[in-house]
């Protein structure tokens, strides 16, 4: 019995060491990658981003809520034709309540919009990361009585 026991560390030990010496060289390998990767990524700027109520930095959203206090006006079926490192565009629906006779008990209208983002500036937050602060909704066909055809916005920092 003894003997077997010995054999079994050993055959253990064997295998623990043979597993080691291979696994190595190919954890040096993805780690090289890793930081050529890292470094890459340190020379192409990051995209800004959309912060959201929570104060979440967000790319390319489905959905947005404009009005953060009641949530009486919110963006939804976002869909980006354009993300880049100034300006962001969007085809989407505004949900806004119409608030008759009181917002309690009114009635969520949609609206088709054009959604473009702009104004990238570093986020107070997280000042490495730069987010958006102009949002312009440009209605097409209907729109909420109190909008013009295009309304801009500021976000918030």
């Amino acid at each position: 019995m003894r003997t077997g026991g010995w054999g079994t560390a050993v055959a253990v030990c064997c295998a623990a060491s043979l597993a080691a010496a291979g696994a190595a060289p190919s954890a040096a390998g993805p780690a090289s990658a890793a930081a050529s990767a890292g470094q890459v990524a340190q020379q192409r700027p990051r995209l800004p981003v959309l912060v959201d109520c929570l104060w979440h930095p967000r790319v390319r959203p489905v959905g947005f809520m404009l009005a953060c206090g009641d949530g009486n006006s919110r963006l939804t079926a976002l869909h980006w034709s354009r993300w880049g490192s100034d300006s962001a565009t969007a085809e989407g629906v505004n949900a806004v309540n119409d608030c008759k006779p009181y917002c309690a008990a009114g009635t969520f209208r949609s609206y088709r919009v054009t959604v473009r983002l702009g104004r990238p500036e570093p986020w107070n937050k997280r000042p490495h990361v730069r987010h958006f602060t102009r949002l312009t909704l440009e209605y097409h066909g209907s729109r909420p009585d109190i909008h013009p055809r295009t309304v801009t916005l500021p976000l918030w920092n």
